[in-house]
């Protein structure tokens, strides 16, 4: 018999990529992740991993495995949902990650919503970026997520996971109040060309997205300022320091003067939400009530 815990491991260990990471992430030892994985070869009687010095290196064999763990991992994620069907009340936990903005827009709105229909179902928040979000989902850590996709995300048709679309929003040119483009209803991005960019760090969801679009407008920003927060984004934007592309989503400061401009051509700019579960558990009742919730606050006014 294959002990599915063990799969996990291996899962969990091609995602992060090292036993170390992997050993974080499943909050074991990096000894016990490689005892796991040694005795999944030995059940299976096939090598596993090559190590390649301080590194590991999975092998074809354990690559053709981790397609079938896929598939054995998504009809145990039905069956678990399939059995709680029979439950009488929704309830449990139900662990929710998402990056910041949605969090903000969708899921701290969503939670009253989710107490007040199902009061027995207990909810838990992580704040994480997307490609974090992903590693949860598959260490189990979490069971529903709102994520950015970027050009690395995982495809739709990646077989551990079901992604639908939740909410597309546009974003939009900030540029400072005295910016001789302030005084226009709206812009092309390709105006844009030569200022000198804000952006938040490279290893967030948005630089992707910018990254994109600027290149979708013919030119590659030229970026001078890289913070983490909107807030700061702002402040320095407001100061003439250089300009950024910035979600409807994300409210302006009051005190900052910088004008927020709506931006035309084709294609406009556009983050698109994205809900993420574990294939095959999207079924179960505490996940259903959750992204029931999540996709009436997404289509409420108030997001229009």
């Amino acid at each position: 018999m294959i002990d599915l815990r063990r799969l996990r491991v291996l899962r969990v260990l091609s995602e992060h990529g090292t036993v170390t990471a992997a050993a974080a992430a499943l909050h074991l030892t990096p000894s016990a992740v490689s005892h796991q994985l040694r005795q999944l070869g030995r059940d299976l009687n096939v090598e596993l991993l090559k190590h390649e010095g301080r590194n590991v290196r999975l092998t074809p064999a354990a690559r053709v495995l981790l397609e079938h763990a896929s598939v054995l991992h998504a009809q145990w994620e039905r069956a678990r949902a399939d059995l709680a069907v029979h439950t009488h009340q929704v309830s449990g936990l139900v662990t929710i990650c998402a990056v910041s903005s949605a969090l903000a827009a969708f899921v701290a709105p969503a939670l009253p919503r989710l107490a007040s229909s199902h009061p027995r179902l207990e909810v838990r928040v992580i704040e994480e970026e997307s490609a974090d979000c992903y590693k949860l989902l598959l260490g189990n850590e979490a069971d529903l997520a709102v994520v950015l996709p970027t050009p690395h995300a995982p495809p739709v048709t990646d077989p551990r996971f079901e992604q639908h679309p939740l909410f597309d929003d546009p974003q939009d040119l900030l540029v400072a109040r005295s910016h001789p483009l302030a005084r226009r209803e709206a812009v092309g991005l390709s105006e844009a060309a030569s200022e000198k960019w804000i952006v938040k760090s490279h290893h967030n969801d948005t630089y992707p997205l910018l990254a994109a679009a600027c290149a979708a407008a013919g030119f590659t920003p030229h970026v001078t300022h890289q913070v983490k927060e909107w807030y700061a984004v702002s402040a320095f934007v407001a100061q003439g320091l250089g300009v950024c592309l910035l979600p409807r989503l994300v409210p302006i400061p009051s005190k900052h003067a910088v004008a927020r401009l709506p931006l035309h051509g084709a294609p406009v700019p556009s983050r698109r939400f994205v809900t993420c579960t574990r294939r095959g558990s999207s079924g179960h009742p505490a996940l259903l009530a959750a992204l029931a919730a999540l996709r009436e606050t997404a289509d409420s006014p108030t997001h229009e």
